[in-house]
């Protein structure tokens, strides 16, 4: 259900009618070609009454920016002092000394307030303050001495480092107007910062006016501090107050001020629009507020004059009971809303509580979702917008596309499926209709037609009732292609060393010089130890032994042959699952071999199939920092190609949740389909969330803590819509999405648990908890609790014999393993020989 701009309001239609309508169609067909319109074309808007029309364009070009999210910051008010030399004739917010307690919140009552609004999920910590008090109290200036402080910003500066430093949240500063020298300053400590212009009207200032006997709320002045934000590229709010005494022609005005400031520097991140509200006590109490109509005119005109990408704004609590109007009037943000602490600006109007906002943006017929305090489109571009010093704090608290991460899920971690998530999965859930274009999208992918790299991405960018139609038509997709079998096989990890000499930003397992810190000691095992490994598998039921591991310095192509010897020598009837790209590359190289010639060479050794590893993303954008002296993607390619052309099977991977975005995770699905319809050599597609908590990146503030969790099952339930008709087989981790995870991924496109795994150790390195081993019961367990049939499947997801099966079954506890701790040379990974001739014996 959407809401009218017409409800609630009498219709109110102009003179000049046909004008109106071909001054909107030519302000359309401007936005249409991406274009705004010019300054003639914005200040006629100024005569046009038919406040739906206006709403009605206002609507589809907010709809074409934000498509059905409204977003929202959820944040805690820091009133960092009332002392304020302004005297603007409509404030209760500044406050004379005797009025005030203390002239300054101290740090510590600023970290306390923090602490509490962590734990209700806030992520965002406003400042609000007067206007350089000091320059008119003697209290102001004596209260900074006491403190160490010369200025008020410079106790800001410190104030906002303190939270930065000691919490999660994000510091907002509206410290009104300042030096280039001041914002460079509070650049280093925020990730954002704003002041509202109000109105570039200079009359609005003059005696008997708002604005008299308030010097800093000069335009001039406002919109040289916002230039000054613009030039120190600083993500910056700004907006306008309406109904203190402006016409619409100012308001106009002062928008196009903005806008020329935000066409020179691209760093308006929002524009608000702030309706006035008399309040008692002020010259302005007894002042006309402006109505409902006059509040929605001021947002279309402002949607018109910015376009489809700006963020408009209108605060909720300043309009209680007409927020789905707000909505069709062309807003896409309801700005902060705290849930510790009130609207000091408007302390008469309280915030409306989350859930019931939730609802009546839902009864707009938009999804509400969270953002930071730097919208999405600055959070994605930290390296210009953000310093140094702040960026690590804004990924930790993104998700992919840079909105809030609004989970505590990680994979890796015992955490339930957060609550939103788990409603939107649901089988009794009922999503509203999809829009014509996700419709259109999702039966595209059913027929099996590939999909355009943009429309992948819009695949990976659903939020709420759309997340629910994605999963759902993947899980059908499913069920028609592969019935309600979920497959496992019993098989064997064995990681021969953690020795790399490969410098991969995001890997916990590896040690070489550059990995010293992390857990555990380098190891290089030996043949014979690979050998007992094997062997105990294949007494506990294994068909499949899974190997691959660092790439050791000392590491030649006749060190895989040699290790393909020993298991085939152990285990004659062990697949073998081995090798990822960069090893066989790496391989390769060290024989002067082209990769399709060692592929010949282990083949004729006893490898059976390749797992997909090494993929990490397939975009060269994000390998460049992920991973810039691996193979690149091409490389990865060239050899998954090669590969396949010599007859081999594989998996696909890839290993997301870190610096990558949806347009990455869309190129690297591409890649994969192109490939397969090729080859057709990929026998399954395996997602592998990022595990943040060991990893070199993260711990260096460098990544986000992995996908959060709808992410992660999108990332399942896309690859089963992109993949359609060409890779049957989509598998979910369970050491790192968990039993929780699983659950959720077998209701959105998963067909597949992977091995039984026996010894997993690369992501219990990084930081899981998962579990080193789901034996067949326990993967049967889970299969069957989500209604499903669980069917154990050799590599190739051929049936297994019953022999097998029984041993399986049958398995007692694993023997600890032995990792050998590694010198300069590796070990041998050849048998001794007697050992080899007993085994052949027996064997025969």
């Amino acid at each position: 259900m959407s809401s009218s701009v017409d409800d609630g309001l009498t219709a109110n239609i102009g003179a000049t009618g046909a004008e109106a309508t071909a001054l909107l169609d030519a302000i359309g067909l401007l936005w249409q070609r991406d274009r705004a319109p010019d300054r003639e074309q914005c200040l006629a808007l100024a005569q046009v009454e038919d406040t739906a029309a206006l709403a009605t364009l206002a609507g589809e070009l907010r709809d074409r920016g934000h498509r059905n999210v409204i977003t929202y910051s959820r944040k805690l008010f820091l009133p960092l002092t009332h002392l304020c030399r302004d005297v603007c004739h409509y404030c209760t917010f500044a406050q004379t000394p005797k009025r005030v307690e203390q002239a300054y919140m101290s740090i510590e009552q600023v970290l306390e307030q923090c602490r509490a609004a962590e734990q209700l999920g806030c992520q965002e910590a406003l400042l609000t303050l007067g206007e350089k008090p000091e320059l008119r109290y003697s209290a102001a200036r004596k209260a900074l001495a006491e403190m160490g402080y010369a200025t008020t910003l410079e106790y800001v500066e410190a104030v906002a480092a303190a939270i930065l430093r000691e919490t999660t949240l994000l510091p907002h500063i509206n410290a009104g107007c300042m030096t280039a020298q001041e914002i460079a300053r509070l650049r280093k400590v925020s990730a954002s910062m704003g002041i509202m212009l109000e109105s570039a009207a200079e009359r609005l200032g003059e005696k008997g006016m708002p604005h008299y006997g308030s010097p800093d709320k000069e335009p001039a002045r406002r919109l040289e501090t916002i230039a000054l934000a613009g030039a120190a590229q600083v993500p910056f709010t700004s907006g306008i107050l309406i109904g203190i005494g402006e016409t619409r022609r100012e308001r106009i005005e002062s928008l196009l001020a903005l806008r020329d400031l935000h066409q020179q520097h691209d760093h308006l991140q929002e524009v608000i629009v702030q309706n006035f509200r008399a309040k008692p006590g002020t010259l302005m109490a007894q002042a006309p507020e402006p109505d409902l109509n006059e509040l929605l005119w001021t947002i279309a005109v402002t949607r018109l004059v910015f376009g489809p990408a700006m963020n408009i704004q209108a605060p909720p609590n300043l309009s209680p009971g007409v927020l789905p109007q707000l909505v069709a009037a062309g807003i896409n943000d309801w700005g902060g809303v705290s849930p510790l602490t009130p609207d000091y600006v408007n302390p008469e109007a309280p915030w409306p509580h989350l859930d019931r906002l939730a609802q009546e943006t839902r009864a707009a017929g938009k999804y509400l979702d969270q953002r930071l305090t730097i919208y999405p489109a600055y959070a994605n571009d930290a390296g210009r917008w953000l310093d140094e010093g702040v960026q690590g704090a804004v990924l930790r608290q993104s998700d992919s596309s840079g909105f809030a991460r609004r989970d505590r899920w990680a994979p890796g971690e015992d955490a339930a499926v957060p609550s939103e998530d788990a409603t939107l999965l649901s089988a009794g859930y009922r999503p509203t209709a999809a829009s014509a274009e996700l419709a259109a999208l999702l039966e595209q992918c059913r027929a099996g037609e590939s999909p355009s790299e943009a429309q992948v991405a819009r695949l990976f960018e659903v939020r709420g009732d759309e997340f629910a139609h994605v999963v759902r038509a993947a899980d059908a997709l499913r069920r028609q292609t592969c019935g309600d079998s979920v497959s496992y096989v019993v098989n064997r990890n064995i990681n021969y060393t953690n020795v790399c000499y490969f410098k991969c930003s995001f890997c916990a397992f590896s040690k070489g010089k550059q990995h010293e810190e992390l857990r555990g000691r380098p190891y290089d095992i030996s043949g014979e130890e690979i050998a007992r490994r094997c062997r105990e598998a294949w007494e506990r039921g294994a068909t499949e032994v899974c190997m691959q591991g660092g790439i050791h310095p000392d590491y030649t192509g006749q060190t895989y042959l040699d290790i393909l010897r020993t298991v085939r020598s152990a285990t004659p009837g062990m697949h073998i699952h081995a090798f990822s790209p960069l090893e066989v590359s790496q391989g390769a190289a060290t024989l002067g071999l082209s990769p399709a010639l060692f592929l010949q060479q282990l083949k004729a050794a006893g490898l059976n199939t390749l797992p997909g590893t090494a993929a990490e993303v397939l975009h060269d954008e994000v390998r460049d920092v992920l991973c810039p002296d691996k193979l690149s993607s091409s490389e990865w390619l060239e050899v998954m190609g090669a590969a396949h052309q010599a007859g081999f099977k594989t998996t696909a991977t890839i290993m997301y949740g870190h610096i990558d975005r949806p347009r990455h995770w869309a190129r690297h699905l591409l890649a994969i389909r192109e490939l397969q319809q090729r080859h057709g050599g990929f026998t399954e597609f395996v997602p592998l969330p990022f595990v943040h908590m060991e990893a070199p990146m993260f711990l260096r503030g460098r990544s986000r803590r992995g996908p959060s969790f709808r992410e992660a099952v999108l990332m399942h339930a896309v690859a089963r819509l992109v993949f359609h008709g060409l890779i049957d087989n989509i598998q979910t981790s369970w050491v790192k999405m968990g039993a929780a995870g699983v659950a959720a991924c077998l209701a959105a496109g998963v067909n597949d648990l992977g091995g039984t795994l026996m010894n997993e150790s690369i992501t219990r390195a990084a930081g899981s908890s998962h579990g080193q081993e789901w034996a067949p019961a326990v993967m049967e367990e889970h299969i069957r609790a989500a209604g499903r049939s669980p069917r154990q499947r050799t590599t190739l997801y051929g049936d297994v014999p019953e022999e097998r099966r029984r041993a399986a079954a049958r398995a007692g506890d694993l023997l600890a393993v032995e990792n050998q701790a590694a010198g300069k040379l590796q070990r041998s990974k050849c048998l001794p020989e007697p050992e080899q001739v007993v085994m052949l014996a027996a064997c025969n």
